[in-house]
């Protein structure tokens, strides 16, 4: 019987019920399950981060679990062009480790990639990382969550010293006076965190939201803020000139506990309200509203999103952000500070552990000769056997097939022909392998491409652990073995590293019991700055979750960060000048209106799951292109019409939805679908240089009809 499952007996057939956590975002909403015979409903389950509720997505969550689609044996294409076939484990498994060696003995080590997910469990995520590094020794891994949250983890790592969502409990903003929300639009994305806004709203507390859509969340805000897209930057120093102006900064806050302010006052001393108004489109009366909501109450907190990090100014625009709280004296103060919506269900976990193409478990840096160490060690291998860093997440597609980069790829939890920006080019990418591997439990678009499928285990059919979007470690209990055919990813990275014979005594290495990964996990990150070594399944269980920092098992853990100093070398938190820079790819009379891009309450990610979901595929059944009715009217477009986006790299074909919640310059849609809805056909592979994240929010398009 798994922990945390049980089965009760009623009159009838016994049910088995697992007091669990929703598959999806990374609120982590917890859950029931409750199997009879082989229906499997779900149940509300009272935990602090969504009190018994859940949205659409999670109340159907289920109905992937018998989904006629279900992959339950290996597929294999015999040859370039040919089919997908069923094969049998033994088959599959020996043609990816062949594979794989006659790749490396050809063009090296560094020839395999594997490109993972943020919706991986902390073990999974540990192992692959492990495998990457051990068994296959390549430097050539990253995540899909590199697309996620990147900009935001790599501001708040230089000005924190630290990167973790949320340093607060959720529960922290339903006593903020006032909230301000940059980029996000939970109503869509994570309904059931407006409880907490409810919670802050009956307080009398006030919300301001900055979106250049009049989104559900938008609509409930007290002050709506309408930039142009790419504008969010100009507009977070504007606040802080208004700051100063009126000597709301906080003087005392800013001389004992940050360094590097009287640069970042020199910078903002040019972002005049009126200069920001005619770049951004948001009225001086309405900075001023804003600095004056955030500056003159006890308690504020500042959350960003994808909307204002998905740019290739991303990390920039946090830390203008960061820096308005931290003049502001709100970070470490209860009801207080700067925060980021992970938008992954692991996003937090998923890149502590090892994912991403620079570091190892607890958030090592990989070029830290004392971090491989330490590392090497609990791997029982030596320390320069380990590579070095990778690439970034679209560097690393970019390149795959070409001269100079990996010929073959693993990927386990993704599906990039959809989410990856310039999805046309990455999926001519993908072709070009000698070698493709997907591992996932339907066929996904990228799953299509592949030399071998293997289908693994879902959400309800593994333990393990998720670690939400406030630090907090949780439990995923299974409710039942997976189906006849299926292996979990665990197993399927130990049975491939015992046939490469690269990893420590082969498959031993690899174990596929989630608990004995975990335990090495915590062994793994002891000392790290994302530290697990004090957190075990049964204290999460026990505490409805542990949050990290939590080097000691009969410690305290840390619910909330920065109260006393910040895990800097000299405890004090550090501001970063920035400054507004222009979008990657201006508009023109070719492509003379701004795309962006977002999510819809339905879908969700690249909806590989979700649109298979019947009472989700009714409720937004294909994608749409939102435009301004002044805009429609200039193209003499109506509701329903079908019309054409295109860019420099590509096109989409969606029916026309006219709304005055978009500005009239933009357009969006979308990302949840493929084909010729593919949104991110037409979005630009422009960087951040610091954080490797995507311009996914912003480029330059042309609307026609269809």
């Amino acid at each position: 019987m798994t922990q945390g499952a049980r089965v009760t007996t009623r009159p009838g057939t016994p049910s088995r019920e697992a007091a669990t956590h929703c598959p999806y975002c990374a609120l982590q909403c917890g859950m029931v399950l409750r199997e009879n015979g082989r229906r499997v409903e779900v149940l509300p389950r009272q935990f602090p981060t969504n009190r018994g509720g859940l949205c659409q997505k999670g109340w159907t969550a289920a109905e992937l679990l018998d989904h006629p689609d279900r992959l339950t044996t290996p597929l294999v294409r015999d040859r370039r062009g040919g089919e997908l076939r069923p094969a049998s484990w033994d088959e599959a498994l020996d043609r990816v480790a062949t594979g794989i060696r006659a790749v490396q003995d050809r063009y090296g080590r560094d020839a395999v990639a594997v490109f993972g997910g943020g919706g991986l469990t902390n073990e999974k995520a540990y192992a692959l990382g492990k495998f990457a590094r051990v068994a296959l020794r390549t430097r050539h891994i990253d995540y899909n969550g590199r697309w996620c949250m990147s900009s935001a983890a790599a501001a708040g790592l230089r000005a924190f010293g630290v990167d973790r969502g949320l340093p607060f409990p959720l529960a922290d903003l339903g006593r903020a006076e006032t909230l301000l929300l940059v980029g996000a639009n939970p109503a869509e994305t994570m309904p059931p965190l407006l409880r907490h806004l409810a919670d802050q709203r009956a307080r009398g507390g006030r919300l301001i939201v900055v979106d250049p859509r009049l989104t559900a969340t938008a609509r409930q805000a007290d002050l709506h803020l309408q930039p142009l897209p790419g504008t969010d930057l100009a507009v977070a120093n504007a606040l802080l000139h208004i700051a100063l102006s009126e000597g709301w900064v906080d003087r005392a806050y800013v001389a004992e506990r940050t360094s590097g302010f009287d640069e970042v006052r020199r910078t903002v001393a040019g972002y005049w309200p009126a200069e920001v108004e005619r770049l951004s489109g948001v009225p001086v009366a309405d900075l001023e509203a804003t600095a004056r909501a955030l500056a003159t109450v006890d308690r504020a907190i500042v959350l960003t999103a994808r909307g204002a990090e998905q740019h290739a100014k991303g990390v920039d625009t946090v830390a203008a952000f960061i820096n308005l709280t931290l003049a502001l004296g709100l970070p470490g103060r209860p009801g207080s500070g700067y925060g980021c919506l992970t938008g992954q269900g692991n996003g937090q976990g998923g890149r502590e552990h090892g994912q991403k193409a620079d570091q190892l478990p607890g958030y090592r840096r990989i070029d830290d000769p004392a971090a491989r160490e330490h590392v090497a060690r609990v791997w029982g291998v030596p320390a320069e056997d380990l590579p070095g860093p990778g690439v970034p997440a679209y560097a690393l597609l970019d390149s795959l097939g070409t001269a100079t980069g990996p010929r073959a790829l693993l990927v386990f939890g993704s599906n990039p022909v959809v989410s990856a920006p310039r999805a046309a080019r990455i999926e001519s990418r993908l072709r070009d392998l000698d070698l493709l591997v997907v591992a996932d439990f339907l066929r996904s678009e990228t799953a299509e491409l592949a030399d071998v499928v293997l289908p693994v285990a879902q959400w309800a059919e593994e333990d393990g652990t998720m670690t939400n979007l406030e630090g907090r470690v949780l439990r995923r209990r299974a409710l039942r073995e997976p189906p006849a055919g299926v292996r979990t990813d665990l197993a399927v990275l130990a049975a491939l590293a015992a046939r490469l014979e690269g990893g420590a005594a082969g498959g031993e290495g690899f174990p596929t019991d989630p608990r004995a990964v975990f335990e090495e996990l915590r062994r793994a990150s002891a000392g790290g700055p994302a530290d697990y070594a004090g957190v075990t399944w049964d204290r999460v269980e026990r505490d409805d979750g542990v949050f990290w920092p939590c080097p000691d098992p009969d410690g305290p853990d840390t619910p909330r960060l920065f109260a006393d100093s910040f895990p800097t070398p000299d405890g004090r938190a550090r501001f970063h000048a920035v400054t507004h820079r222009p979008a990657a790819e201006a508009v023109s009379a070719e492509y003379p209106l701004h795309f962006t891009t977002g999510r819809v309450l339905a879908q969700y990610q690249s909806g590989a799951q979700t649109r298979r979901v019947d009472a989700l595929r009714r409720a937004a059944p294909n994608g749409f292109v939102e435009l301004h009715p002044d805009l429609a009217d200039r193209l003499g477009v109506t509701e329903g019409d079908e019309v054409r986006v295109v860019s420099r790299r590509g096109e989409l074909r969606a029916p026309a939805r006219v709304s005055p919640a978009i500005r009239p310059d933009t357009v969006f849609a979308p990302f949840h679908w493929p084909g010729a809805a593919r949104a991110n056909s037409v979005t630009n592979d422009a960087v951040d240089p610091i954080s490797g994240m995507p311009e996914f929010k912003i480029c330059a398009v042309r609307v026609e009809r269809a």
